[in-house]
């Protein structure tokens, strides 16, 4: 499926109505490049979890937890980790493989620890059509 949105809004919009759907397990891989709306797109799904509180990206954290929603949100990003091994240290498969739902930005960068089953979700840019436009591309694997 690829949707296109041509404002911040429109992109929250989508990540909120995925999020009022997403279920228990489910683990969104999150990739695009800096500054596409990643943020946003997971702030718009963890709205639709019921989260309120800001969200926010966990860089130096790496995985940032919110459990006030319907379901516990893991929000990882893993752009800085050392290696597959770091994801191990912090437990990741607790997560992933948990109650809750699971969102992974970066996440190229562990496909080799992925989930046999994921949501692929793919952010990018067109400039030639807005500087606001974003093609986003969802694929079930």
């Amino acid at each position: 499926m690829v949707r296109e949105t041509v404002s911040e809004k429109e992109t929250y919009e989508l990540g909120f109505h995925i999020g009022q759907k997403a279920g228990a397990g489910q683990v969104y891989a999150l990739l695009g490049d800096l500054g596409v709306g990643k943020t946003v797109f997971t702030k718009g799904l963890a709205a639709g979890l019921g989260i309120q509180e800001p969200i926010s990206s966990p860089t130096f954290t790496i995985v940032q937890i919110y459990e006030e929603g319907r379901l516990p949100f893991y929000h990882f990003d893993v752009y800085r980790i050392g290696g597959v091994e770091e994801m191990d240290e912090i437990g990741y498969e607790d997560y992933i493989y948990g109650e809750g739902v699971s969102l992974i930005e970066w996440a190229d960068l562990i496909e080799d620890i992925l989930p046999p089953h994921y949501t692929e979700v793919r952010i990018e840019k067109d400039l030639e059509k807005g500087f606001d436009y974003r093609r986003i591309s969802i694929c079930e694997y």
